[in-house]
């Protein structure tokens, strides 16, 4: 249940924090994506950069840095929507009281506040402090907020005392994880599905600083990827080179050249589903020049190759269980051109649209298409890119 998962780990300041080094690790073996944030006083206990290294991402601290370019003052929504569980482990009494009160003073407090995800705190402290009367009033008003608890083990503490304050095993967070997730899991009619969505242009250099490429934003590809992550999807993004902002919920992966792109869907031949907006290149220059070329003659003349052509691989090796969903930009004669392509691509769906005005197409929010099945499916879509990706995968894949 957790490959795949995004967990943000949260530590705060008591002398369990150096158990969360290894509770860390066992999430990341567990398959998991592990991002961590710290109280100030959890630095105290173990450094930033032990973390920073075993999860190989900044460790969020402070709100506000003397970094002009860390984002950290925003640091507390992305993350809050990027992850699928959020583990504060050690939480400590301090830590507790100001969550079920709603402070946030430190990142820790602003992204468990912001969190779109289930919170699971992890309450560690001396027995005294844990049986004392306010701190199992804020445990109950942290049940009734909503955050799930797991209660500490009863063992041998800091103090020297035998009582109940331990930091649970991993194997038992790991488990209570497990568990909350799949309670919290998306259900849909893609729910359990692996999907990989293309977006973006390509690039096709002829020199270092000159390559031939279209207008493609993305926004269309982005929008499917989106609405596959709502039908319960694991959704990847393939994107090219766009100005495009992706939310940190979809995992993406960007490539240039049709080349790149071709790499990256063969290394993902086994999702269940593939959906290729990208608007790919046909060709490329047959040489690349190492060197700028120079501005020395009237006319020049490029001769050009073609390009891998994903689509046709995939509907090529196409296994009984994957479907494909190609798209097809036209300029004239849209439904038969794309049609055409559904039947030699050996795609399942071809989505059709026609580059005719400043509202459709390239660069734009809204846009018109035409899905076309195999199974003699022809619909036609207008509207938001959103509200169109929507429609388009709910037609596809109908819940119940």
């Amino acid at each position: 249940m957790l490959t795949g998962k995004r967990i943000i780990l949260g530590v705060t300041g008591g002398i369990a924090a150096y158990k969360a080094a290894y509770l860390l690790r066992s999430f990341q073996k567990q398959g998991a994506e592990v991002r961590v944030t710290m109280t100030p006083a959890a630095t105290k206990f173990v450094g930033v950069e032990t973390f920073s290294a075993l999860s190989r991402h900044t460790v969020a601290t402070e709100v506000f840095t003397d970094n002009k370019e860390d984002d950290s003052w925003t640091k507390h929504i992305h993350w809050g929507e990027w992850a699928d569980l959020f583990v504060i482990a050690p939480c400590t009494a301090n830590t507790l009281a100001k969550l079920v009160t709603g402070q946030s003073d430190n990142m820790l407090t602003s992204t468990a506040l912001a969190a779109r995800c289930p919170v699971l705190i992890c309450p560690t402290m001396d027995g005294e402090m844990y049986e004392h009367s306010t701190v199992q009033e804020n445990l109950k008003k942290a049940g009734d907020l909503g955050y799930y608890l797991l209660e500490p083990d009863r063992g041998y503490l800091a103090s020297g005392l035998e009582a109940q304050g331990r930091l649970p095993e991993d194997e038992s967070i790991l488990k209570k994880a497990a568990e909350i997730i799949q309670t919290h899991q998306i259900e849909g009619p893609l729910t359990g599905k692996k999907v990989v969505v293309t977006a973006g242009p390509t690039r096709e250099f002829l020199d270092p600083v000159r390559f031939l490429s279209n207008p493609s934003s993305g926004k269309m590809g982005l929008a499917m990827a989106d609405a596959a992550r709502a039908l319960g999807a694991e959704v990847e993004l393939f994107l090219g080179p766009a100005l495009l902002e992706v939310p940190d919920r979809i995992r993406t992966k960007r490539f240039a050249s049709a080349e790149d792109l071709f790499e990256l869907v063969k290394n993902s031949k086994d999702a269940d589903i593939f959906i290729m907006a990208a608007a790919v290149s046909d060709y490329k220059p047959a040489l690349f020049s190492e060197t700028k070329i120079k501005k020395n003659q009237e006319t020049t003349d490029i001769r050009f190759v073609k390009t891998p052509d994903t689509l046709q691989w995939l509907g090529d090796h196409k296994k009984p269980h994957q479907i494909l969903i190609g798209f097809a930009m036209e300029t004239n004669d849209v439904i038969e051109n794309a049609s055409n392509k559904l039947v030699k691509k050996n795609a399942d769906f071809i989505c059709a649209n026609q580059l005719s005005d400043s509202n459709t197409g390239f660069g734009s929010d809204t846009n018109a298409i035409t899905l076309l099945g195999k199974n003699g499916l022809q619909k036609a879509f207008s509207g938001a890119k959103s509200e169109i990706a929507s429609d388009i995968l709910n037609t596809i894949f109908p819940k119940g």
